[in-house]
């Protein structure tokens, strides 16, 4: 089972894909697609289209994804949605199921503390997955979406 993990945001929105193999998680990739335009329906179109050429490159069977929450203000959570929804859209146009976590419940099945630190989730995702180096802060963000989901599937 390969499951693509998915950090949404605006400007940048992490990815990363994990396979599951007898209940082992084994690295694949990961990265975040950094959005160009300071036009939002642009930088929304950049979101999809990185998405699609992730999933047409390494051919996820389904995809983790985390649930908007409340940030700084309202507009922040609004463009978060918007980022999310188009997300959301990359994975069904590829038939992907889709499975949503909170942000706290993927700290605490990750680190073991719902308000972890964004270095201490960079830390136990390079741990848990044998990684060489200390992956980039969006990608970290959506590795462990997809080993929280691979602790519950």
């Amino acid at each position: 089972m390969r499951i693509l993990g998915i950090d949404p945001g605006s400007r940048k929105t992490g990815f990363g894909i994990i396979d599951l193999q007898h209940r082992k998680t084994v690295y694949i990739t990961s990265g975040h697609i950094k959005t160009q335009s300071s036009l939002m329906p642009l930088r929304l179109g950049e979101i999809f289209t990185g998405l699609t050429e992730v999933i047409e490159q390494f051919q996820p069977t389904m995809a983790a994804i985390e649930q908007v929450f409340m940030y700084r203000n309202a507009a922040s959570a609004l463009k978060l949605g918007q980022a999310r929804g188009v997300a959301i859209l990359a994975c069904v146009q590829y038939n992907l199921t889709i499975h949503e976590y909170a942000p706290t419940k993927i700290k605490q099945t990750v680190v073991g503390k719902g308000h972890a630190s964004k270095i201490q989730v960079q830390q136990m995702v390079k741990v848990l997955l044998a990684l060489p180096s200390t992956p980039q802060e969006d990608a970290a963000d959506a590795l462990a979406v997809a080993l929280c989901h691979a602790r519950y599937e």
